[in-house]
């Protein structure tokens, strides 16, 4: 049986050995102008980490603040009638994701009257100790995975 490091070094000589090729002329051009294109682009139709940090903060205030009126209103009927009132009151464009709020909230205060509070309880545990089981499986498999092979680099 063959050493695989030796097989490595192998590889790694050979494609050292490679000369290097450009890229098409064309290739590169539409490159260029595909980053060109990104970067024209205005702040709220680039990727969420590229938005300026004031958006980035505003936007999860926003989030934030629907959620709180989510779990308010299904853990009080009034929260209910008043996010009523708010579609009622909401302009045309607004009025779909008025619609959605309060639909969600519906859904939640539902779910609040018909499920148990010990099985909420117990699927928030369940679910907790599902999120670290597949945290230090991952974890585990990073350092089975990717650690030797650094290792065996730095030698």
């Amino acid at each position: 049986m063959t050493d695989p490091n030796l097989d490595e070094e192998l590889v790694n000589r050979v494609l050292r050995e490679v000369p290097a090729r450009r890229a098409p002329a064309s290739l590169q051009l539409r490159v260029l102008e595909g980053l060109a294109r990104r970067a024209a682009l205005p702040w709220w139709r680039r990727e969420f980490a590229n938005w300026p940090r004031s958006a980035r903060g505003a936007f999860m205030a926003l989030c934030g603040g629907i959620v709180g009126l989510i779990v308010l209103g299904s853990w009080t009927g009034a929260g209910a009638g008043a996010l009523q009132e708010i579609q009622l009151l909401s302009t045309s464009w607004t009025h779909p994701a008025v619609a959605a709020v309060v639909s969600a909230t519906g859904w939640a205060a539902f779910l609040g009257r018909v499920i148990p509070q010990d099985w909420l309880y117990g699927g928030v545990a369940v679910g907790m100790v599902l999120y670290s089981l597949l945290f230090g499986l991952g974890a585990a498999a990073y350092h089975t995975l990717y650690r030797p092979a650094l290792a065996g680099q730095r030698a």
